[in-house]
């Protein structure tokens, strides 16, 4: 039997995800550093980020709770949570891959997989509770925007970083 998972639970992951994402390098680092990067047609401004971020980090959560407290278990649950824990790793290094590190490359694997993951979250979801599908989709759909950002900024900068 698990503890039912709280809203003090999804705050925590919140909180931490964010810390380590902030820390080093996102108050540290150099985020000049990307608006120097050559960037594709339709990316979004910088300023956009932060909020989009906070939203999607939002509507994660309450999709968590949602399919954490399910009562019953099923592999789509266990993958559900599996690729949630993943998709908050690589949300939480993606600061430090990307301006920590200044390389795009990395920030745009980490990318592709948060992608990845939230697919599979998608799709567990979609089989378990229909209200967290619709919460995971939002992410699913910056991811795919983020992904051709990042994919495109990593290729068409290779030789300056």
């Amino acid at each position: 039997m698990f503890e039912q998972f709280s809203w003090w639970h999804a705050a925590a992951i919140f909180v931490l995800a964010n810390l380590i994402s902030a820390v080093p390098a996102g108050l540290f680092g150099d985020h000049s550093f990307y608006n120097r990067l050559r960037k594709p047609p339709g990316s979004p401004p910088d300023w956009a980020f932060a909020p989009t971020w906070v939203a999607l980090n939002v509507t994660s959560l309450i999709a968590l709770f949602r399919v954490a407290n399910l009562a019953s278990a099923s592999p789509e649950r266990t993958t559900f949570l599996v690729s949630e824990a993943i998709g908050w790793v690589l949300f939480a290094l993606f600061t430090s891959l990307y301006f920590g590190l200044k390389s795009p490359m990395a920030g745009a694997v980490d990318t592709l997989l948060g992608l990845a993951a939230a697919i599979v979250s998608a799709w567990c979801a979609a089989q378990l509770d229909a209200a967290a599908f619709w919460l995971i989709v939002p992410r699913v759909l910056w991811l795919l925007l983020a992904s051709y950002v990042s994919v495109w900024v990593a290729w068409m900068n290779r030789k300056i970083v």
